[in-house]
């Protein structure tokens, strides 16, 4: 990869799951020269979009990914979990519509004997997600070595530093959606900052921390196209975009993921964008073209997946299973 591309040489950074790799998630792998996080060990699909359930290429791919995840988990001492929500950290129960878990083992497998950073279970944070987070400290968390929570705190691991940040918004500033934390990675005058789920972002208060924060390459949630209108004030959208233009002007590299991506229109979408990170020669960048591999938006091309490869009988029976209150493996 040349570095224009990755600007890092000491900090290696390593997308596993993404929206541009099939599946709703920022789970990434990050090595120093002294330690080796997984930050935000989850990924899923949404269960209904365009009236469809996944499409069994959708279920094949978050079952590769999944065991990539568990694999990488082995290799890392820490493990971050920067909010609440299924695509940012595993379960403990059986899920084979959304996240692809099986009872208690595939978080175990994920959180087993780790040192896990994670955003307050209590402290600015919505009333589902500290559902959510009680369930965690009672089942994935339990396997861990040690639980810390991280909000605007520090930690030194050898001459790798771990910025967290103070809790800040899911999208706009009150919003519904609670809150996440921010990590930034610093070794030497590298700095790799994860900026999950802000959605753009769509914060003035936002976009300011990660500017201060001066990010070599920077990883971002971005504007959630798909909702705007419908869930969402389209100025609020068209905040988040402003915002991100200026991001991309100061950020050498940029990997946009998540939200965005979710629409088949992004690239138009973002266009004023791409032109303000072309004109300060940076780049901008999805997760899988950061890796050097193509692009797979499975769940925005769901009704086109449907339409190209017809699922078998088989699966099309299991379908009609999905109101039962158990729901079994998907036959893929």
């Amino acid at each position: 990869m040349s570095r224009q591309m990755n600007p890092l040489r000491q900090i290696y950074v390593t997308p596993l799951a993404a929206e541009s790799f099939g599946v709703r998630s920022m789970c990434t792998l990050v090595q120093t020269p002294d330690v080796t996080i997984l930050l935000d060990a989850g990924l899923s699909l949404c269960p209904w979009r365009f009236n469809l359930p996944p499409h069994p290429i959708e279920f094949q791919t978050i079952q590769v990914l999944r065991e990539k995840i568990a694999s990488a988990a082995d290799k890392a001492q820490i493990i971050t979990l920067s909010h609440y929500h299924y695509d940012h950290h595993t379960p403990s129960f059986e899920d084979w519509l959304v996240n692809w878990t099986a009872k208690m083992e595939t978080a175990r497998q994920i959180y087993q004997d780790k040192t896990l950073l994670i955003k307050s279970p209590k402290e600015n944070i919505n009333s589902s997600q500290r559902e959510r987070a009680e369930m965690f400290l009672k089942t994935g968390a339990k396997h861990a070595k040690v639980v810390q929570e991280v909000d605007d705190r520090v930690f030194m691991y050898g001459n790798t530093e771990i910025f967290c940040s103070k809790a800040v918004p899911h999208g706009e500033d009150n919003s519904t959606r609670g809150y996440v934390i921010m990590t930034t990675i610093v070794y030497q005058d590298e700095r790799f900052m994860f900026a999950p789920d802000i959605q753009g972002p769509m914060s003035n208060y936002t976009q300011q921390l990660i500017l201060k924060t001066c990010p070599t390459l920077l990883m971002l949630g971005g504007p959630p196209f798909y909702l705007a209108g419908s869930q969402l004030n389209e100025a609020l959208v068209q905040n988040a975009v402003n915002n991100l233009e200026t991001i991309v002007e100061t950020v050498p590299v940029t990997i946009l993921e998540h939200h965005t991506l979710r629409d088949e229109f992004f690239k138009q979408k973002i266009a004023s964008v791409k032109d303000c990170a072309d004109r300060s020669d940076h780049r901008l960048l999805t997760a899988a073209e950061f890796m050097g591999q193509d692009n797979q938006f499975l769940e925005a091309r769901r009704k086109n997946l449907y339409e190209l490869f017809q699922p078998s009988e088989k699966f099309q029976l299991w379908t009609k299973t999905l109101n039962n209150k158990v729901i079994y493996k998907p036959p893929i």
